[in-house]
Parts: C-alpha cells; sequence; structure tokens
C-alpha cells in the first residue's frame, strides 16, 4: 500500500476520518501532516536540527534538535559544561499519520527547544497500517536504546552536549484533534523499563494530550458519541484485535481494575497535560488519578488548559496557552520547581 493523490474515480474501501482513506485497490491517501520541512537553523527560535538515520534497514531515523547557542558555546568552553537534558520525543498521528518532518511538529519542536533549553530527539517510527502495530512501538523503543545507548556514543550532537544521565520521554504532542499516541508508547515504555535489568533509566515522562481509550465511555464521552465513534475508529483501524477498544494497549486499567499496575512505573516524575476541550481529556485525567493512588513513589503533576482542544499548542505553537505549556515542560525537564 502507498500514499496517493485524491482520485474520485478510485472507490474507497475504509474511511478514517479525518486522517485517510484507504481505496478498495489497496492505496492509501493521507490527508493531513503531508506537508514537510527540512532540517537546518530556524532564524525564528536559534535552534539548529538535523536528520540522522538509526536503522537503515527499517529507515527508522530521528530528527536532532539543538540550541544554536550550544553549538557556538562548545568552541569555548568545555564540552562538560554544556550538557543539556535529553528529549526523546515522538509524535502523534494516531499511529498512522504525521512524521517528524512534519510542518506543524518541525515548528513547534523548535519553540519548545528554545524555551527548555534541551536537546531533543524526535523518532519517526513506521506507521500503521503499511507497518501494523506492534510495529511503531517496536520502532520507537528500539530507537530509544540506540539513542541513549550507541547513538549517544556515536552521534557528536548527542555524544558532546547531551547529558545522558537525564533522558526524558516528551510525548503526545500530535497535530489533529483526538490524537497522542506518542503518551500511548511513552506510558508502556516505562513500565517496560521497571525492574527489566536494562542499563537505559528513564527519569521523567510528559504526556501531552495522551491518547487512551477504551470501549465504554466516561466523562463527556458519554453525551458525545460521534467523536467517541470516531476515536473508536482510529483504534481498530489500527489494531483490530479481539479485544478492541479495551485491547491493554489502548486501555492501561483493563487489566488492572484499579490501575493499581501504574506503581511499577518505571521513571521518578510524570507530567500529565490534558486540553479543556479535547475528547481524551477524561482519560488524561484519570491516568494522573489512578497514578496518584497506586502507591507509585515518583512525583506526578498535572496541567489543564482550559477552552482549548486537541494538540492546540501543536496547530498553534504561538499562543500564550501553548507558550505557557512550553514554560511548564521546559521547567519539568530541568527539574525545577
Amino acid at each position: 500500500m502507498e500514499d496517493q493523490d485524491s482520485n474520485p474515480a478510485k472507490e474507497v474501501a475504509r474511511d478514517v476520518f479525518p486522517f485517510l482513506r484507504v481505496y478498495k485497490d489497496g492505496t492509501i491517501q493521507r490527508l493531513v501532516a503531508t506537508e514537510s520541512l527540512p532540517p537546518g537553523l530556524d532564524s525564528e527560535t536559534n535552534v539548529v536540527s538535523k536528520d540522522v538515520v538509526i536503522f537503515p534497514e527499517t529507515g527508522v531515523s530521528a530528527r536532532l534538535y539543538l540550541p544554536n547557542s550550544a553549538v557556538a558555546a562548545a568552541d569555548d568552553e568545555p564540552i562538560s559544561r554544556k550538557k543539556l537534558p535529553l528529549v526523546v520525543y515522538y509524535h502523534g498521528g494516531g499511529f498512522f499519520a504525521a512524521s517528524t518532518a512534519s510542518r506543524e511538529y518541525h515548528s513547534a519542536l523548535n519553540r519548545i527547544v528554545a524555551a527548555s533549553n534541551v536537546i531533543l530527539a524526535s523518532v519517526d517510527y513506521r506507521l500503521a497500517p503499511e507497518n501494523p502495530i506492534p510495529v511503531p512501538y517496536d520502532d520507537a523503543f528500539a530507537a530509544l536504546e540506540w539513542i541513549a545507548g550507541a547513538g549517544g556514543g556515536s552521534e557528536p550532537w548527542l555524544r558532546d552536549h547531551a547529558d545522558l544521565d537525564r533522558v526524558y520521554l516528551a510525548v503526545c504532542l500530535s497535530l489533529l484533534l483526538g490524537d497522542s499516541c506518542g503518551a500511548n508508547m511513552s506510558h508502556h515504555f516505562a513500565l517496560k523499563l521497571s525492574g527489566s535489568g536494562r542499563a537505559l533509566r528513564i527519569r521523567g515522562v510528559a504526556m501531552i494530550h495522551p491518547y487512551f481509550w477504551g470501549k465504554d465511555p466516561i466523562g463527556a464521552e458519554v453525551g458525545d458519541g460521534f467523536r467517541k465513534a470516531m476515536v473508536d475508529n482510529w483504534w481498530l483501524f489500527v489494531c483490530p484485535s479481539e479485544k478492541g477498544c479495551d485491547d491493554p494497549l489502548i486501555n492501561p486499567f483493563v487489566e488492572e481494575g484499579n490501575g493499581s499496575g501504574l506503581q511499577k512505573l518505571g521513571c521518578e516524575r510524570v507530567i500529565v497535560v490534558v486540553a479543556g476541550d479535547d475528547i481524551l481529556k477524561d482519560r488524561g485525567r484519570l491516568y494522573y488519578e489512578k497514578l496518584v493512588g497506586s502507591g507509585w513513589k515518583g512525583k506526578a503533576e498535572y496541567l489543564e488548559t482550559e477552552g482549548k482542544d486537541h494538540v492546540f499548542h501543536i496547530i498553534q505553537p504561538d499562543c500564550e496557552e501553548a507558550k505557557t505549556v512550553f514554560k511548564r515542560l521546559g521547567a519539568f525537564f530541568n527539574d525545577e520547581p
């Protein structure tokens, strides 16, 4: 299957509104996040970026972002004085849309890096349905291990500027309503790393507009049948399992009852960010509440932006509310109160 331009003569087999259409001949037409921007110096933020290939055999790559001031300072100061928190970022898009080069992502990430003074690695994992779940999860986790391991030693920006003792998963930025699969993946990775014996250690997880779901509606979902059915359709498209929207990958509480499994989350700090008008908001709040009540020994934070919808900070990265989110993330990444 491959992307293709709109052709009214072709018969649609499945419409996954508003992201893509699948035609009966197997071709796919992606409808959002299709405009790409190249890496380089962003004059507005003074952040520089470049692309690196992680796994040539699969095409998995990352776009690295670094404050240009850190590059210039390296000529005059000892490298040890310029180590920055490393943020590993997973874009949203429902597991089937967007990329690290998407215009919306590239613009927003430049602003996040400028506001936070971090080095950020945005992972480009393979997308469903061409690469069905769990391929996106597997790609994203393997990339995390590479960035914090072999990549940290071989890639000059990571080697010279990243504080690999302060690895963060900054997740769930996505660009359209209702989609935030990056946070979903980071939750599962933090659980996977707990007690795994791996050398990799995650200190904090930032979950922005997290994409969790379930068969039975809660909160605003009860009175919003249209958006409930829309999000159901997204998950059932990428993961057509017999468990449906109660698959543990999308519903982190279905097998744990009261969510007690969160006590095993393998990190020290979590921030959950939600938007007041987002259909996913109640799931994000539930995650935070269950985490706090689970017996987990870490520190949890919660931020809700009233009057804004899903991924508003990606769509409108220069609005005051987005700047507030970026400032809060910067404090989180730099261990500020």
